[in-house]
């Protein structure tokens, strides 16, 4: 199951983090030089970039927890084992 989920989890993070790299600069841009129509239609859409961010925090914290997690349950893999042969 791990490494279902990893796999996926790090395509989804993977396709989440180019479209948040590129929406942050075009927000800066729109604030700063839109023309007060694009910046009340950005108005509409501005909670996109927060909510990628958050799915990128979310799968981030995962992946980056993966490693600790899968040397946990190889330990407690080999404890049974060793509990098993006594």
């Amino acid at each position: 199951m791990t490494k279902f989920l990893s796999k996926w989890l790090r395509k989804i993070h993977r396709w989440i983090a180019v479209p948040t790299a590129l929406l942050i600069p075009i927000r800066l841009m729109i604030e700063m030089a839109g023309t007060p129509a694009v910046i009340e239609f950005w108005a509409r859409w501005e909670k996109l970039p927060s909510i990628l961010m958050l799915f990128m925090a979310i799968t981030g914290a995962y992946l980056y927890l993966l490693p600790y997690i899968v040397k946990r349950q190889r330990k407690n893999r080999l404890d049974q084992v060793q509990k098993e042969k006594l």
